[in-house]
């Protein structure tokens, strides 16, 4: 199922990163999810994780995260990184990976993930999504696992310069957009790379939002 995830969804939409290929045929996502989901954890569609809570298509979610061309030696920011699968993913390409979560199950379910799995460059810490986590920024790379309106200026403004951002930006019911940021000169731009389906991340609602 693992095969047909990346044969079916992931080559033949634009992804041809080796690295990145080679982590989502490695790593069982089915571990990532419940076991009454586990028959549904490789199809083209989120899969509820909790209330309101899911990991992002397999599709949209590698598509991002090889837009952020992610190196070897980055430090990444991955914001609601639920029970940890793309955080998982992410720690295949880059140096550290900060995973933050809301939710203290899915805190404990993404610790214990990585502990089983010997995934020792990431790192499960709790807070509020939306204020990132300075502590430990600034960050080469941020992944928001969710749609957002806009991504807060807290978050924005813990990136190093140069550094990338990654989310899908979903304005009230308008159709999502898969969106990479990049802060630049202390600004900060934003490309659209193609419309996405994801559901909203909760915390984000009352969040300050930046102003392109």
């Amino acid at each position: 199922m693992r095969g047909n995830m990346v044969d079916g969804q992931i080559l033949p939409n634009r992804v041809t990163d080796p690295r990145l290929i080679d982590a989502m045929l490695t790593l069982p996502r089915e571990l990532f999810v419940s076991e009454k989901h586990r028959s549904i954890a490789y199809v083209d569609e989120e899969v509820e994780i909790l209330p309101n809570r899911y990991l992002m298509e397999p599709r949209v979610f590698a598509r991002l995260a090889q837009a952020l061309v992610p190196r070897s030696h980055e430090v990444a920011l991955y914001v609601g990184c639920g029970t940890g699968y793309g955080a998982a993913i992410l720690a295949h390409l880059c140096g550290t990976v900060i995973a933050l979560e809301s939710e203290a199950v899915l805190v404990a379910r993404a610790a214990d993930l990585f502990l089983d799995l010997e995934i020792d460059n990431a790192v499960v810490v709790e807070g509020f999504l939306d204020k990132g986590y300075a502590k430990q920024g600034p960050y080469d790379l941020i992944f928001i696992e969710g749609a957002v309106v806009s991504p807060p200026r807290v978050v924005l403004e813990q990136l190093v310069e140069g550094g990338r951002l990654a989310t899908v930006v979903k304005p009230g019911n308008s159709l999502g957009q898969a969106t990479i940021f990049t802060k630049v000169g202390g600004t900060y731009g934003k490309r659209v790379l193609f419309d996405a389906a994801a559901y909203p991340l909760p915390g984000f609602e009352g969040s300050s939002e930046f102003v392109f």
